[in-house]
C-alpha cells in the first residue's frame, strides 16, 4: 500500500536525521552547514527551474524531491542547535500565505502588497526606510538577473521611469556606445561596469515589453547548444583551424535544418 503523504514526508525527515546521528550518521552529512549547502541549494533550484522548462514530469518530480532535501536538512541542522525546526519552518509558510490572502481566508482588507510592506516594515524596524535600503536587502540573495528586474520594477513603480520605450531604446544605444569606448580604452574595469549598465538597461527593455530576461537568455542557451551540436557533428568535433565562412554556413544549415524539423507535422502513430 503506498504510503501517506505524511508518512513519506516524516520517513524523509527519519533518514535526514540517520544521516545526521553524531554516532551512526554519514561523515558527509554530519560535516555540513547552512553555509556549506548554499551552492547545493542553488543547483538544485535551477534543476528544477530546468525540468519545469523541459515539461518532463518524471525529471521535475525527482528534481523537486532534491529540493526539498536541502529544506529538510538546512531544518535539522537549525533543529540541532535549537534555533527552529520543519514544523516552524511550515507554521511561518502557512501563516504567511493565510495572512497575505484576506480575501481568500478572511481578516485585513488591506491589498496584498500594503500587507507584505508593512511586514518587510516590520523585519527593519522602520516603515519609511529608503527604498533603496528596501531593495538592497531584498535582492542581496538574488541572482543578478533577477535582482535587475526587480530593482527596474520597483524604481519605475515609484515614479523613476522613461515616459516611453523609446527613451529606454536610446539608453541602450547611449550604454552600447560606452561599453564600445570603454572596451577600445583597454580598461578592463570600467568596460565590466559599462557592460553591467548595458544589461540593465535590456532587463528594463524587458520589463516594458512584459517578458522574463531570463527565461529569454535560458531559450538563447538551448538553441545555441542545439546548433553548436550540429556544427560539431558535420565537422565530426573537429572545429580548430576553420574559417569564420565555413563556421557561419553551418550555423546557418543547423537553424535552417531545425526550423525544418519544428515546422513538420508530427508523425501519426500506426
Amino acid at each position: 500500500m503506498a504510503a501517506t503523504r505524511s508518512e513519506a514526508l516524516q520517513e524523509l525527515i527519519d533518514v535526514v536525521a540517520r544521516l545526521r546521528d553524531p554516532v551512526s550518521g554519514c561523515p558527509w552529512d554530519l560535516a555540513q552547514s547552512h553555509a556549506s549547502l548554499v551552492p547545493y541549494l542553488l543547483e538544485e533550484a535551477h534543476e528544477v527551474a530546468d525540468a519545469i522548462r523541459h515539461g518532463d514530469d518524471d525529471h521535475i518530480n525527482e528534481e523537486l524531491g532534491d529540493l526539498l532535501l536541502q529544506v529538510v536538512l538546512h531544518a535539522r541542522i537549525a533543529s540541532e542547535e535549537k534555533r527552529f525546526n520543519l514544523d516552524t519552518v511550515a507554521r511561518g509558510i502557512t501563516d504567511k500565505l493565510i495572512r497575505r490572502h484576506p480575501h481568500v481566508f478572511g481578516g485585513d482588507l488591506r491589498s496584498w502588497e500594503e500587507i507584505k510592506a508593512a511586514e518587510q516594515a516590520d523585519i527593519h524596524g522602520c516603515s519609511n526606510s529608503p527604498l533603496s535600503d528596501r531593495l538592497a536587502g531584498k535582492v542581496r540573495a538574488l541572482p543578478a538577473l533577477a535582482a535587475s528586474m526587480t530593482i527596474s520594477k520597483q524604481a519605475a513603480k515609484a515614479g523613476f521611469e522613461w515616459d516611453s520605450i523609446d527613451g529606454v531604446w536610446e539608453k541602450v544605444h547611449e550604454e552600447l556606445d560606452e561599453l564600445k569606448e570603454a572596451v577600445a580604452s583597454g580598461d578592463r574595469g570600467h568596460a565590466q561596469e559599462e557592460l553591467g549598465d548595458l544589461l540593465f538597461t535590456l532587463v528594463n527593455v524587458a520589463r516594458w515589453c512584459g517578458i522574463e530576461p531570463e527565461e529569454g537568455l535560458a531559450g538563447t542557451n538551448r538553441r545555441f547548444l542545439d546548433r553548436f551540436s550540429r556544427v560539431e557533428a558535420a565537422l565530426d568535433g573537429d572545429l580548430q583551424g576553420r574559417s569564420i565562412v565555413e563556421l557561419e554556413t553551418l550555423w546557418q544549415q543547423a537553424k535552417a535544418q531545425i526550423k525544418a524539423e519544428q515546422s513538420a507535422p508530427a508523425a501519426e502513430t500506426p
